[in-house]
């Protein structure tokens, strides 16, 4: 009798991690990605920074898993999903049959109804937005060098960062760092060191997802690398001349968007309940109501525990496709599903050069210890010993001596918003 086979969309942390959950499985396995690489995005934004180069948090899929006999890579874009006649359309028309589907696509930027702001202040969730960033805010460092009106320039050296969780802070001090340390002496017409750096957050504390006492020592430090907030303010407008903030301009030619994500696209061609995010409402077993060979996982579901819905981290998306896994391992030896349950491990997010913030429990850490918990945990989750290496190497030649090897401008033309 043939094996089961087993179709997973997406090869993020959760799809990888399922893959490879069930590698001694007696199923087939295929997985479906739009991009032929997984991609390590906690670290995207030292790629936008100019900290690491793209192949740096970036693998193969079929690398990854090119000595797992059961299972298949295929490059592919899924245009819907019919639920009915268990089977993936891809948009070039093609498609493939499944017996169990696995559903992992992540999320996407959120604009909260205003997609025509993407164009002035991208997000950050593919190397190609870092890779635009990057380009972004080092051009701006290069048109200020030329620049002689002094207003001019003042807009162009200031950066805005929109949104104080775990990305906007880490962005906001990697803009300040870069600033004040990596290119302070690589111009001659500036002085980088004068940047402006403002971070906003509509809250009224950065990291509010995270204790009270950390979010307070995480202002500090943004402090010391004097890194303006600006909380409790809603953004009203977005050019490509600034932030509006009700009343008050922020006039800035370079922002970064990090205040929200949402499903993307494919879950509401389901057809099956979603949240107003656009997540798949799942069941307790993570299935779809109604399709229990279906199951979906990460950032495109919304998960209840506690009376609270799960954050949209890896350590979630990974727990759950490990579940996943198990769950086919139960009904191939026809034993019941259980209902999955997140075991919290902690979190933690980085401010700059030895300053960072992290909670394990009852554990808080701030400050150089944090900042060594926090890149432990980042090199030892990167896929492949060649890619934990080489993250090493760089980020203690960045640490020793300031500098960034990763300082390139790589579009063939850049055209400025006109005035």
């Amino acid at each position: 009798m043939e094996r089961p086979h087993v179709v997973i969309v997406g090869a993020g942390f959760g799809g990888l991690t399922a893959a490879k959950a069930m590698a001694r499985m007696p199923v087939r396995v295929t997985v479906v990605d739009r991009t032929n690489h997984h991609l390590f995005q906690p670290l995207l934004y030292q790629v936008a920074m100019a900290g690491l180069s793209p192949a740096e948090i970036a693998q193969p899929v079929r690398a990854i898993l090119s000595r797992q006999e059961n299972s298949r890579v295929v490059l592919a874009e899924v245009a819907r999903i019919d639920l009915d006649a268990r089977a993936v359309h891809f948009t070039d028309g093609d498609a493939v049959a499944y017996d169990h589907l696995l559903l992992a696509t992540g999320a996407k930027t959120a604009y909260f109804g205003h997609p025509e702001w993407e164009q002035f202040a991208p997000g950050l969730k593919a190397l190609d937005d870092a890779v635009e960033i990057r380009r972004r805010v080092l051009m701006a460092f290069e048109r200020a060098e030329r620049e002689a009106d002094e207003a001019r320039r003042r807009e162009l050296l200031t950066f805005v960062v929109i949104g104080a969780g775990p990305t906007g802070v880490e962005m906001a001090g990697a803009v300040a760092e870069l600033a004040r340390k990596t290119v302070s002496e690589d111009f001659r017409a500036i002085r980088p060191s004068d940047a402006r750096v403002v971070l906003v957050e509509g809250g009224d504390r950065v990291l509010p997802a995270m204790p009270t006492d950390l979010s307070e020592r995480a202002r500090e430090q943004l402090a010391e690398l004097d890194v303006e907030l600006r909380l409790g303010v809603r953004v009203t407008n977005i050019d490509e001349h600034g932030v509006d903030l009700g009343g008050e301009r922020l006039v800035s030619a370079t922002v970064v968007w990090a205040a929200g994500v949402e499903a993307t696209p494919l879950t509401r061609t389901l057809g099956v309940p979603l949240d107003k995010g656009g997540r798949v409402l799942v069941g307790r077993d993570l299935a779809l109501p109604g399709h229990p060979e279906v199951f979906a996982i990460g950032d495109m579901i919304r998960f209840e525990q506690d009376g609270a819905p799960l954050p949209g981290i890896s350590p979630v998306a990974m727990q759950q496709a490990r579940f996943v896994a198990e769950t086919l391992a139960r009904e191939l030896a026809n034993q019941p599903r259980l209902e999955f349950r997140y075991h919290d491990k902690g979190s933690m997010a980085t401010i700059g050069r030895s300053r960072a913030v992290a909670q394990a429990g009852r554990i808080h850490l701030s400050g150089f210890i944090a900042w060594l918990a926090w890149l432990t945990v980042h090199i030892w989750y990167l896929i492949g010993f060649r890619s934990r290496l080489v993250v090493i190497i760089t980020w203690a030649w960045s640490y020793l001596t300031y500098r960034r090897g990763a300082r390139l401008i790589t579009a063939r033309t850049w055209e400025p918003h006109s005035r």
